[in-house]
């Protein structure tokens, strides 16, 4: 009853992630991301250690297709679980146990891959990989809020969305963005919403970070 995706942007480096599923608070438990390592997807029966460990063995040197072996290896009831890991180079491994309940989907595309599960068709999965490696031109999270989407559109999962989750990683040790919807009717549509909201304060926010005196004074109060 989830489905995702992990890309790169090959212009920018950026890495990130997107999830959406039936249940709240997706954000705090499936997608991780690290600038200049890569990201990963940890769903179905999600076991929260998991992508800080890939995270760990990307920075390592370790393969995404290792980075799985040792995943499956490190976790109990691997057969529930449902991973993907993109590295920065835009190498890709999934894996999908063998106790997932169906529709599972796994596609990879260039500089990505998207995983499913419980969703209407391996469409949905499929749909995601095209909708990302649309428009290369287009800002990470811009890509990766239309591969959600062109993913829900495919038929999406059998209950209704109500929670959703875009995080990108760039440069810093903290995230670029991230973003998250809870408990609401049409939670990509909200995604979308956000990011647009977001996207003219991203950059400034990481300059009051690393270089407050030198930060553009906000149009408006902000945190």
């Amino acid at each position: 009853m989830t489905f995702s995706l992990a890309g790169r942007c090959a212009r920018t480096g950026m890495l990130g992630a997107v999830v959406t599923t039936s249940s709240i608070a997706v954000g705090s438990r499936c997608p991780y991301a690290a600038a200049g390592v890569g990201a990963v997807l940890s769903q179905h029966t999600t076991d929260l250690r998991l992508g800080p460990l890939a995270l760990d063995l990307l920075r390592r040197g370790f393969e995404p297709a290792h980075v799985i072996e040792v995943m499956t290896a490190a976790t109990p009831r691997s057969e529930r679980r449902q991973l993907a890991v993109i590295d920065r180079h835009g190498r890709t491994a999934s894996f999908t146990g063998a106790s997932c309940k169906p529709v599972i989907g796994e596609t990879h595309g260039r500089d990505c891959v998207a995983i499913g599960n419980i969703v209407r068709s391996a469409e949905v999965t499929a749909a995601m990989v095209r909708a990302f490696e649309a428009d290369p031109s287009a800002h990470l999270a811009a890509r990766l809020i239309a591969a959600l989407k062109a993913g829900d559109d495919a038929g999406g999962e059998f209950k209704p969305l109500v929670s959703t989750a875009l995080l990108v990683a760039h440069e810093q040790s903290f995230p670029y963005v991230d973003l998250r919807v809870d408990s609401d009717p049409d939670p990509i549509a909200a995604l979308a919403r956000l990011w647009r909201e977001y996207e003219p304060v991203a950059d400034m926010f990481v300059t009051r970070a690393i270089d407050p005196d030198n930060a553009p004074a906000p149009a408006e109060p902000v945190t």
